[in-house]
């Protein structure tokens, strides 16, 4: 576990990184001001948890036991999922400090709490007074000085961020705080979005989207705020995604975008297996018995998690940079979520140079799109892509079953024979 907590100085640094991935247009310009708000507003607790489903990243990954992976962080649950098939390694990225703390996190939990019902206690559950104890007297102990002084600075309250872990975490960072905002403008217009998880099967979800959820997207108020890029970086959309996203709908609003994919969210799957929609809906993991939950909170997967933690390094940079100190076909899969969304063309060459180095023989790389297609063709160079086969049919069916229904597309690219 010491090499999990190594590196606490690069790991807690400065957003000078951040920055240089967000920023594409002059400061004073409409788009560079709007830059520029979403890096200040990125740079604290964004994702409490991830909103890609692991079990369609590890299929399409077709992930084993000698597999060496490079990995984008967020909020980690999909980095413990990964161990769930015992990777030989995965080497974690964020841009985000706050990210690279919960990461270390979680995995000192998953390492350091006596029992698997500690960590249900401390990540699946709300209200839990004496997690912020558990930390102090379980977890403190295994963390560098960084982590440690993250976790524990005091609010004007006096309050440590530790104590989030007492209440309920999920509705704390910026996509808490937008979910919580979009339960209130809802309850203004007459709706309270949880009681949609009184439904008992899927025809009763979708009778409650199509009479109560849907119709709030025609709403003037609500029109007119998804009119605006702010409104979505609680979303951690920045403003090149967001562009991306109106160019995924018919009529061009935003507002039609959000109300497809929440219907996807709210109908396409039952509640009871869309731990999405539970979080997105009701706030909390919390369900009953044998309801799907992250693989972290999942007894059956505890012990494997728990003894592949060490296999894990998270570091604060670049995945670019990350793969520049690598050997050549070094690295068999790479998870890039959607943050290609968010570069230029010089960044996602930049990129794609150096996973198409690094690849080995059969390598894969996953990610997720704003829009539904993959934005590789025409930005990517040629030479370089065409070393990829893009499995369009596979990338179609695992976009479809991909509960978090955020993304309109997932993408698969294995590197072709030499």
């Amino acid at each position: 576990m010491s090499d999990i907590l190594s590196n606490a100085g690069s790991a807690l640094a400065g957003g000078d990184q951040l920055r240089a991935a967000v920023y594409q247009n002059r400061i004073w310009s409409r788009q560079g001001i709007s830059e520029r708000l979403f890096a200040f507003f990125f740079s604290g607790l964004v994702y409490p948890q991830i909103w890609e489903y692991p079990a369609i990243d590890i299929e399409a990954m077709a992930l084993s036991s000698d597999h060496r992976v490079a990995s984008i962080a967020s909020g980690g649950c999909n980095i413990l999922a990964y161990l769930t098939r015992q990777p030989a390694q995965i080497e974690a990225v964020d841009l985000n400090r706050t990210h690279i703390a919960l990461n270390r996190l979680k995995l000192a939990a998953v390492t350091h709490l006596p029992a698997h019902s500690d960590v249900i206690r401390f990540f699946g559950k709300t209200n839990q007074n004496h997690n912020s104890k558990a930390y102090d007297r379980f977890l403190a102990p295994h963390l560098d000085a960084a982590t440690r002084a993250y976790w524990e600075r005091r609010n004007w309250l006096g309050k440590r961020r530790i104590e989030l872990f007492d209440g309920n975490i999920y509705r704390a960072g910026l996509l808490g705080w937008f979910i919580s905002t979009v339960h209130l403008l809802a309850r203004v217009h007459g709706v309270d979005p949880a009681e949609i998880m009184q439904s008992r099967c899927l025809r009763e979800q979708r009778h409650f989207f199509n009479e109560r959820l849907a119709p709030l997207f025609e709403r003037p108020l609500v029109r007119w705020m998804t009119d605006r890029q702010a409104s979505l970086f609680g979303l951690g959309i920045p403003p090149a995604q967001y562009d991306a996203l109106l160019m995924a709908a018919d009529d061009r609003t935003m507002a039609s975008v959000l109300r497809r994919r929440l219907e996807k969210l709210a109908c396409h799957f039952p509640l009871r297996d869309n731990y999405f929609a539970r979080q997105a809906f009701g706030r909390s993991y919390e369900a009953p018995q044998g309801a799907a939950v992250p693989a972290y909170l999942d007894p059956a997967h505890y012990e494997v998690i728990r003894a592949g933690a060490a296999r894990v390094t998270l570091r604060n940079m670049n995945l670019a940079d990350l793969l520049a100190r690598k050997s050549d076909a070094s690295m068999d899969r790479y998870v890039l979520l959607d943050a290609q969304d968010w570069m230029s063309d010089a960044q996602l060459n930049a990129l794609w140079v150096q996973i198409t180095r690094t690849a080995a023989p059969g390598a894969r790389v996953i990610f997720r799109t704003a829009g539904e297609a993959s934005i590789l063709p025409g930005r990517v160079a040629g030479p370089v892509l065409s070393q990829w086969d893009y499995r369009h049919d596979e990338s179609a069916r695992f976009s479809r079953r991909d509960r978090s229904a955020i993304y309109g597309g997932f993408h698969l690219y294995v590197k072709k024979d030499a």
